[in-house]
């Protein structure tokens, strides 16, 4: 069986890595902590602001009380997820799991480099969703968004794609049905 090429995967690791890492930056040198700047403020109000938080937790700031235990616990969590991602991107049956992969990896890294270097993850993009949910839906950054997007794709392969033949499977069986064919006579 012929396998998946892993090479998008990391060139969409690098870009998601790259752009997280420079918006990051940029928020944390013009953007002092705690402060907001709003975004197309005439047109959309408060909906849509920059705001400069570090997030020592997980996901909408989930995590122990103490920051260095949250700092130890979720770099050393990280980097075995990442360890199982790449066992788990180089057993891809399809494109989509590759695409996905490399999207969680560029975001983990991105995230990990935040906990390292700054203790905690730098986040800034604050929207306000309707207020049926929650009052204003938490903080997040680049490398959050390619997670999600990453987890909606293989929960879409996982639900939609998984039993249709990938194209490297339907080229390999076309080419053992054609070995078989041209045995028989």
């Amino acid at each position: 069986m012929t396998k998946l090429k892993t090479a998008p995967a990391y060139l969409i690791m690098m870009i998601i890595l790259v752009a997280d890492q420079i918006t990051k930056l940029i928020v944390r040198s013009n953007i002092e902590l705690h402060h907001s700047v709003p975004v197309l403020s005439k047109l959309f109000g408060d909906t849509f602001m920059l705001t400069h938080v570090t997030n020592t937790g997980a996901a909408f700031s989930i995590g122990f009380p103490s920051d260095a235990v949250n700092r130890i616990f979720f770099i050393g969590t990280t980097v075995l997820a990442l360890i199982f991602i790449l066992y788990l991107l180089y057993q891809s049956t399809h494109r989509i799991q590759v695409i996905a992969f490399g999207l969680v990896m560029g975001g983990a890294i991105g995230n990990l480099i935040d906990r390292i270097l700054y203790g905690g993850v730098t986040d800034f993009i604050n929207v306000d969703f309707p207020d049926f949910i929650m009052q204003r839906f938490p903080i997040f950054n680049i490398a959050d968004s390619s997670i999600f997007i990453a987890v909606c794709l293989l929960i879409t392969d996982m639900f939609f794609i998984k039993d249709a033949p990938s194209r490297v499977h339907s080229e390999t069986a076309e080419h053992i049905s054609e070995e078989i064919h041209t045995k028989e006579i």
